[in-house]
């Protein structure tokens, strides 16, 4: 009888600790340049992010900056400012893969990888076909 309690703590601890490691970049984040916070969180099996805060949210007139680079003449009218730029990352063994991230500045969307550096740092790895000829930026969880 102890055993088998010892058995089903330790279980449910193991399963307890996996999905803490695997939720470990929800939260918001600091992009590189300073001027946005991504919110990351999960939807289902696979997490997302949206930007939840920009500096300068607005345009020259006054008006909530829209998603004018994208290449669908339909979404251009879109405010930038909630839009969900990260995708279907799927976690592996501490990686966050398989997503994509969508660049409000240029209108593109790249393949994506996310990599925690200790708890407060985020590599955010964009590219296109394979990952080695791509970009890193680090981005830094906001408290």
């Amino acid at each position: 009888m102890k055993k088998g309690l010892l058995l089903m703590t330790l279980l449910l601890v193991s399963v307890v600790g996996f999905s803490q490691s695997a939720d470990a970049i929800v939260g918001k984040w600091l992009n590189k340049d300073g001027n946005a916070h991504i919110q990351i969180y999960k939807r289902g099996n696979t997490y997302a992010g949206k930007l939840a805060w920009l500096q300068a949210p607005n345009n020259e007139q006054g008006k909530p900056k829209t998603d004018s680079k994208n290449p669908q003449e339909n979404l251009k009218t879109r405010p930038i400012l909630g839009l969900e730029i990260l995708k279907g990352f799927s976690y592996n063994d501490k990686n966050w893969d398989d997503g994509s991230i969508y660049d409000p500045k240029t209108g593109k969307t790249y393949s994506c990888n996310l990599t925690l550096s200790g708890n407060d740092k985020l590599n955010v790895r964009g590219y296109i076909g394979v990952s080695f000829i791509g970009r890193t930026d680090i981005w830094t969880r906001v408290k």
